[in-house]
């Protein structure tokens, strides 16, 4: 397990949707790391770092984003000063690997993941699989994390792969617009079974972009539930999570409470 002991820092962001077609929300980010990320010893990112990720050999190809170039040298920076960075796979970027991986320093997390923070039991998840209305999406994650479909997604092309990603994406949205926003947040009954099941205390996720501090009661206990805030320059919107001497703090645009 991994513990984030006392008198270290973590930060935590989710759902930063990096591309070049929105250069502002890159650099954004990419500055909210250079102001908080300095003297922190472990860095989670929670899913959807990426607006799509068509496999880590995009990284040698002159296709490659400036601003996916840009934020591995950054994670590899950190990396090196001996901050502990730590991916999780988002709805977008599951199929980041070990060669994003060992590009940036990173280390890629099963999702749910349970960490020891501060002494706390802190379960760690992109939060798509709270989600459980969204049925129809829930099926399309279940085919995508197979080996089988991973494999043969890999084997095209990647021009072939850019393009899939480009339909898909927007498949997707045209789908968000007939669905209610209702079935795309977390449900009670998965919060709790998530809490219950990793025996957390509390539990930091990104995902549904509706970014807040949520309590649930559980064997008569309130459990805190952050959830992280997705990033748009033009929002504005961003932020981050720090956890310091056994408090979190949100930094940068987080709503109003």
């Amino acid at each position: 397990m991994i513990r984030v002991r006392h008198g270290e820092t973590a930060l935590f962001a989710s759902d930063v949707h990096l591309s070049d077609a929105q250069p502002r929300t890159g650099e954004a980010f990419l500055a909210g790391l250079a102001r908080y990320a300095p003297g922190v010893t472990h860095l989670f990112l929670l899913g959807d770092l990426f607006d799509a990720w068509v496999g880590d050999d995009v990284l040698d190809d002159p296709s490659c984003e400036a601003t996916a170039l840009a934020l591995v040298r950054q994670l590899a920076a950190l990396a090196a000063s001996g901050c502990a960075i730590h991916c999780l796979h988002g709805n977008r970027d599951f199929l980041l690997g070990e060669g994003f991986a060992a590009r940036s320093g990173a280390r890629i997390l099963p999702d749910p993941c349970l960490i020891d923070l501060h002494g706390v039991p802190t379960v760690l998840t992109h939060g798509d699989t709270l989600c459980t209305g969204d049925t129809e999406y829930l099926a399309f994650r279940a085919l995508s994390r197979s080996p089988a479909w991973q494999e043969a997604f890999l084997a095209q092309p990647l021009a072939g792969r850019l393009a899939a990603a480009r339909a898909m994406r927007a498949q997707s949205e045209q789908s968000k617009t007939a669905k209610p926003m209702a079935l795309m947040d977390a449900t009670e009954d998965a919060v709790l079974d998530l809490l219950r099941d990793s025996d957390a205390r509390q539990m930091i996720h990104g995902h549904t972009h509706r970014p807040a501090r949520h309590w649930h009661r559980l064997a008569r206990e309130a459990l805190p539930r952050w959830v992280l805030p997705d990033w748009d320059a033009d929002g504005p919107r961003g932020g981050m999570l720090l956890a310091r001497d056994g408090e979190l703090r949100p930094l940068g645009d987080w709503p109003a409470p």
